[in-house]
């Protein structure tokens, strides 16, 4: 299984516009960082998870030839932003699964309504095949067993999920026991790192850590990174040798 990062940056990305942030003004490849996502492929299945404003962007880069699926973490809409632009891939493949909790659900149905219209559709408008997704419930995406878990994003709920020996979860700022034990033996694990200052709402530097020292993971690679981390080649010299800032178009094998 191979998992491509998509997108490793927070909700404005990186450069923010107008900003003149130093990091912003990198020239750095690893420091442009567009809106958090991974493409997850193995044989003949590829799925990606959360679909946000640049999603058209990503998939041109990739080359991601199919979507057999879209799993979605919550609705917040650098996660979502991008659904119209599965239309390419609904008109080669038909209606395209999609894998979230029944709030996110509701809340992309009121946002792109059109999408999930049954009578009188406008004909250029994609279709989804919507697969409900509760915590304790795994389900099969392809030939593989998906785990999902939840973890808190402030008071608000957002989904991780495990596949085989890999794990993703962002936007997170804490997770209960019951829901870590569900990572129990996870090889390689995706955590959101936000800053290195504390965040409401968000793991900082130090969190993500801490959480990895809990999960043991053998690699885990931090995403959902602002330009307040820092300049990305001065961030991984001070992290643990099985941590390693992700960045847009690293690709991993699982």
């Amino acid at each position: 299984m191979k998992v491509w990062f998509l997108g490793t940056g927070t909700s404005q990305g990186i450069p923010v516009i107008g900003s003149s942030h130093p990091v912003c003004l990198s020239n750095d490849h690893k420091d442009k960082r567009l809106r958090v996502s991974v493409w997850i492929h193995w044989d003949n299945y590829s799925y990606v998870i959360d679909c946000g404003p640049d999603f058209r962007q990503q998939m041109l880069v990739s080359k991601c030839p199919q979507v057999d699926g879209i799993l979605f973490t919550h609705e917040h809409a650098d996660h979502t932003a991008g659904l119209d632009d599965i239309r390419p891939f609904f008109f080669k493949q038909g209606d395209i699964p999609i894998y979230a909790n029944k709030r996110v659900i509701e809340n992309l149905k009121r946002r792109f309504d059109y999408i999930f219209e049954q009578e009188n559709k406008y004909p250029g408008a994609p279709s989804v095949h919507v697969k409900e997704v509760k915590s304790n419930q795994p389900f099969t995406i392809g030939n593989k067993i998906v785990q999902p878990f939840v973890a808190l994003h402030g008071s608000l709920e957002v989904m991780g999920y495990r596949i085989d020996d890999f794990a993703y979860l962002t936007d997170v700022k804490t997770i209960a026991d019951e829901e870590i034990a569900k990572l129990k033996g996870v090889k390689v694990m995706v955590v959101s790192a936000l800053r290195v200052e504390p965040h409401p709402t968000h793991f900082n530097l130090e969190e993500a850590l801490d959480f990895i020292k809990i999960v043991q993971p053998e690699r885990a690679y931090l995403t959902h990174i602002s330009q307040h981390m820092g300049f990305h080649e001065e961030v991984q010299k001070q992290l643990p040798e099985n941590v390693f800032l992700a960045y847009d178009n690293l690709e991993i094998t699982i």
